[in-house]
């Protein structure tokens, strides 16, 4: 597989990443299996897929176990990434940014991932309560120990921390400033997709002029963007999508035209080729240092999505997915 590389570290990883979240939490409990889930870790390595993106929520902690078991066998094939900074209760989740909790969260997933180093460590979300330089001091402090290579950001949460009139990731390069001027930031992770394109206006015009790398979170649009999703199917309670206003059953009717343009295109490139290849490839050519990062917990999603590397998208079909309507359903 093409690598790419992120931050201004050069760290190299496939031009593809496996979110490995769907295999423990936010997605039908029902289909989580853990011996199918480190099958698939294991058939995404193979196909050249090291980007290993997880958080030491994702469970919570369960992810970062499963993730333990194949490092512990294939460390030196995989590219790993974790989260700090978010803690969750029975109901609710909380942030924590208190510099000894950093410390002994990063303790804590070391050992669950079985390894002695993370690659990029990751900021999930920032405290309001403790001022992120503090936060980020702490995670560099880390670096220096040697527990970890590079620090990250992760902006997924954006939508929910905009202030009334303000661009959906202003709030984000405010932060990205103010760490910045601590220690250097490696990669952004945000969600970029073809039906939630916003992050183009102005985050990753941010990373590109400084050297970092941009981590596109959901660029399968939650599974919707591959065209399997049925309009009115339901989902199951704890399912995230149960509650996103995008996955209403009129909502998804009424997007299904960005399904049946990304078919089209996939068309003229194969029989073979699918809806879910050409959202990727159209994330993959947004920038050089662009990594999507869709999730999966079966081997075939990640073989299908693994094969997006070498999908080439024309200016036509570039221009075909620049025309397609926008998505309807607000977060806001």
């Amino acid at each position: 597989m093409e690598r790419r590389t992120i931050g201004a570290t050069a760290l190299s990883v496939g031009a593809v990443g496996l979110g490995c979240m769907p295999m423990n939490w936010a997605y039908s409990a029902s289909r989580q299996r853990g011996d199918e889930s480190a099958r698939t870790v294991h058939r995404a390595l193979d196909l050249g897929v090291s980007l290993l993106d997880t958080a030491d929520m994702y469970g919570p902690f369960t992810n970062e176990l499963l993730i333990g078991r194949v490092l512990k066998e294939r460390r030196s094939d995989a590219f790993v990434s974790t989260k700090v900074g978010l803690l969750v209760g029975d109901q609710h989740i909380v942030a924590n940014g208190r510099p000894g909790y950093v410390r002994r969260a990063c303790d804590a997933s070391l050992r669950r991932l079985q390894t002695d180093v993370i690659d990029l460590y990751q900021l999930h979300r920032a405290d309001p309560e403790v001022p992120v330089e503090e936060t980020w001091g702490a995670m560099a402090e880390l670096v220096r120990a040697g527990k970890v290579r590079a620090l990250g950001l992760c902006a997924v949460g954006a939508r929910s921390a905009r202030r009334p009139g303000a661009r959906l990731h202003d709030a984000t390069i405010r932060q990205l400033e103010r760490v910045q001027q601590v220690f250097p930031v490696s990669a952004v992770e945000a969600e970029l997709s073809v039906w939630s394109p916003e992050a183009l206006r102005t985050l990753l015009p941010w990373c590109r002029t400084r050297g970092v790398g941009f981590l596109a979170a959901m660029p399968l649009g939650n599974g919707f963007l591959t065209g399997t999703l049925t309009p009115g199917q339901g989902f199951e309670p704890e399912d995230l999508r149960a509650r996103h206003p995008r996955f209403t059953a009129e909502m998804m009717a009424a997007n299904q035209p960005i399904v049946a343009g990304l078919r089209r295109i996939a068309a003229r490139h194969g029989t073979d080729v699918t809806p879910a290849q050409v959202a990727l490839a159209w994330v993959l050519a947004q920038d050089r240092h662009v990594v999507p990062v869709p999730g999966a917990k079966r081997e075939r999603w990640v073989t299908e999505n693994a094969g997006a590397a070498s999908l080439r998208l024309t200016e036509r079909d570039l221009a075909e997915v620049r025309a397609l309507p926008a998505a309807q359903g607000s977060w806001d």
